[in-house]
């Protein structure tokens, strides 16, 4: 077994990781420039242009989509796992602030507008390894812009006397709208693009960041001063994430009347959507006005990806319609109504959500497989006998579903159910992952993972293999027997470090598998999770370990990366093809479960695990 350790992390890396934890000690705020030579240092794949005086279009658009738009305006960023820590700092009432949002990042953030401070809610030090770095990049790229604009000073007159707007309150009117889009003119943008010195494919990357007239006010602002961010870390202890995570237990304890400590359960780690359509048939139920919707109002053009698969390939339209639920259930002709039968629908067939997860934002579903409607499901999900329906009926365990969390999030969320829930039958994750020798839209089924966090190699057998998976996926491969690495942030890598595990033949690179490992091991030991060492939880595990990552990135090759390019509707094939192995195998698994019971008067509860004879290599 070859062993990757952690110096082969790059030094430049764990140089960077100490500075912003060494700083990030102190009470008071720190600058976000005391940091940038470390980034610097680090040559991160994600801004390998950090140290020129060009502008990383690539590294500011990714930046700029984790981070509300209103950051360009925030002057203090503080940042703390619940309402007690910052209310114990000095503030008291963060949630009565402005809530704004991050298009690609999934955290509660709130806004003071007169004050110019940013409030975090950070789940685990996943997110301060996110965050920070994220805000770096984006404070070197806004600076550069500063610094170019303010060499061209023609163009700083002529972009003052367009209409003004307020970018980050609410959106201008429609009078203002039209000024600034005449304002915006072919020939301004040619100017702007050669005084900001981007090829064309950048500067179209930049007007799709900030598009229309969010482009002329973010310059004006970007002219106007150099961006000298502060942040301020109000609550670093390990027990302040876990008192978080357990009021986010609580609340979904008290949303539901399930009993969900004494209930059999099978814990699931994807999204909020692909599960839930795949059991609740509502989409199905609906799917005459959500092709109206596709036909008449042609979003994103799939009017056109409707008709060539309804004509070549009518089997594949089910996942087009799942996409297309989301435009029904919030801009569709009769929006409002559809949530309401969708609450409905869900309700019916024992599916309920937490949405508002309070300080840990992680959304949660809850199951009940007796009440699912088994002729709504999806037909992939199989066919089934009239025994094997009585036998789900029958059944009394749940499905919770979480979206999946960031980093050492899932440690701490797993640790709490574990805890929790007195019979776990299975641990299924789901998530998007970088692949280091395939395209993206493949999948990755791993059985080994190399965890930063713990330094630890874990050896599992994952459950799921690539005959599962491959019935269902269209467009991309899938590879099984993978070797996974778990990074501790997107900004955190770079090509010396990829390189390092790419030889040691580790071709899937992500940010959870290592985090549930160590919590898993500490569900079936009765010890921490060891550091720095081989662990095999291969023999032990009582219950199914499943791990599936479909690739939405490929960092060695710069030319199609996450930073440029969006799975949008082309990750749906990929989403599903993982969902779908994971529905069927717990129904089977039910079925087997809830036969045992039948058969031995309901004495045994436990899952089979079916090892292979020769259990000595993973």
């Amino acid at each position: 077994m070859d062993r990757t350790t952690p110096a082969a992390g790059n030094e430049d890396i764990e140089l960077y990781i100490r500075t912003i934890y060494s700083l990030l000690r102190s009470s008071g705020p720190i600058r976000l420039r005391s940091l940038e030579e470390s980034h610097v240092g680090m040559n991160s794949s994600l801004h390998y242009r950090a140290d020129g005086t060009e502008i990383d279009v690539t590294a500011l658009s990714y930046a700029a989509q984790r981070l509300p738009a209103c950051f360009p305006d925030v002057s203090l960023v503080v940042m703390g796992q619940m309402e007690e820590v910052f209310r114990r700092r000095g503030y008291p009432d963060v949630e009565t602030w402005r809530p704004v949002a991050a298009r690609a990042r999934r955290r509660k953030l709130f806004y003071h507008e007169q004050r110019r401070i940013l409030a975090t809610f950070i789940a685990s030090v996943s997110d301060i390894d996110d965050m920070v770095p994220t805000m770096v990049a984006y404070q070197i790229e806004w600076n550069k812009l500063h610094q170019k604009l303010n060499h061209n000073r023609a163009l700083l007159a002529e972009l003052g006397e367009g209409p003004i707007t307020a970018l980050g309150d609410a959106p201008p009117s429609d009078n203002a709208l039209l000024a600034m889009e005449n304002f915006v003119t072919p020939e301004r943008s040619e100017r702007i693009r050669q005084a900001l010195e981007l090829s064309e494919d950048d500067f179209a990357m930049l007007c799709h960041l900030w598009p229309g007239w969010q482009l002329v006010e973010n310059l004006r602002k970007a002219a106007d001063q150099r961006m000298d961010t502060r942040v301020n870390v109000l609550g670093s202890g390990l027990s302040d994430y876990r008192r978080s995570v357990q009021i986010w237990w609580q609340r979904l304890e008290a949303s539901h009347s399930l009993n969900l400590g004494d209930r059999p359960l099978y814990f699931v780690s994807s999204n909020t959507h692909s599960l839930a359509n795949l059991f609740s048939g509502f989409v199905r139920q609906e799917s005459q006005a959500i092709v109206d919707l596709i036909l008449r109002d042609r979003p994103e053009g799939l009017d056109e990806e409707y008709r060539r698969l309804r004509d070549e390939e009518p089997g594949q339209v089910g996942n087009l319609l799942y996409y297309a639920s989301r435009f029904y259930l919030q801009h569709g002709q009769y929006a409002r109504e559809a949530q309401s039968r969708f609450a409905e629908h869900e309700a019916a067939v024992g599916l309920q959500r937490m949405r508002d997860p309070d300080c840990l934002d992680v959304e949660a579903q809850v199951i009940e497989i007796s009440k699912l409607r088994l002729e709504g499901l999806d037909p992939r999900l199989g066919d089934f006998s009239a025994a094997e329906i009585a036998l789900l009926k029958a059944s009394d365990a749940l499905i919770l579903n979480i979206d999946y969390p960031l980093g050492m999030a899932a440690y701490h969320v797993f640790s709490q159910v574990s805890t929790a829930v007195s019979d776990l039958l299975g641990v299924y994750i789901i998530g998007k992952a970088a692949t280091l020798n395939g395209r993206v839209g493949d999948v990755m089924i791993p059985n080994v993972v190399y965890d930063e966090h713990s330094q630890n190699t874990f050896l599992f057998r994952n459950c799921f293999t690539a005959v599962d998976v491959a019935p269902y996926l269209r467009y991309g491969t899938v590879f099984d027997n993978q070797k996974s690495v778990t990074v501790r942030g997107t900004f955190l890598q770079n090509r010396n470090f990829m390189h390092v595990f790419y030889e040691e033949s580790y071709t899937d690179i992500e940010m959870e598998a290592g985090p549930y490992l160590s919590a898993i091991y500490e569900d079936i030991y009765p010890k921490r999770h060891p550091l720095n060492e081989i662990v095999n939880i291969f023999i032990n595990a009582p219950y199914d370990i499943g791990v599936l990552h479909y690739a939405s990135d490929t960092p060695i090759s710069r030319r199609q990366t996450l930073l440029s390019k969006s799975l949008s509707y082309m990750g749906v094939d990929a989403t599903y093809a993982t969902t779908l192995p994971v529905a069927r195998r717990i129904l089977r698994q039910e079925i087997d479960r809830q036969s045992r019971l039948a058969q031995d008067g309901g004495r045994s509860n436990q899952t089979p695990q079916e090892y292979p004879d020769d259990r000595s290599s993973a």
